[in-house]
């Protein structure tokens, strides 16, 4: 699972005056705006290319549900969700083999936009099927009404 994007801060004070305080940034995931650009754009484009190389498979779906792209801009996570889930590992490796070809068609499409394609990690999201085992251990856990 992907941290959460928030930020928490820690004021503490030293003494009286309000020069003396000090603001401590904890457990930041922070995109700037041009990481968040970048990735939104990778994740649109990465879609493009997946839904044509899908559409001669048939029966097979692969959606990007993130893109997390580091502050350099060099390396682009991609989170792919993947349909049947029965064939996710075998489609994933395949996706990782042709890593390059996708990054290459992906160059292709953004090279207005991107001076450098970056390097492309892809990875399974697991997101919808943790949310599933929440509801039935929820589902499960909830007793049954009371009969009288």
């Amino acid at each position: 699972m992907s941290p959460p994007l928030f930020i928490l801060y820690e004021i503490r004070t030293a003494g009286t005056r309000p020069a003396s305080r000090e603001i401590i940034i904890k457990n930041t995931v922070m995109e700037g705006k041009r990481q968040a650009k970048i990735s939104r754009l990778i994740q649109k484009e990465l879609s493009e290319i997946f839904r044509r190389q899908t559409a001669a498979m048939g029966n097979v779906l692969v959606s990007v549900s993130a893109v997390r792209v580091s502050p350099d801009l060099s390396i682009a996570k991609a989170y792919l969700s993947i349909f049947p889930p029965e064939k996710n590992r075998e489609i994933l490796e395949n996706i990782k083999h042709q890593s390059k070809t996708v990054r290459y068609e992906l160059a292709q499409a953004v090279k207005q936009t991107l001076r450098k394609c970056p390097d492309l990690q892809f990875y399974l999201d697991d997101s919808l099927d943790y949310i599933d085992n929440i509801d039935r251990l929820l589902a499960a856990d909830t007793p049954s009404e009371p009969k009288e």
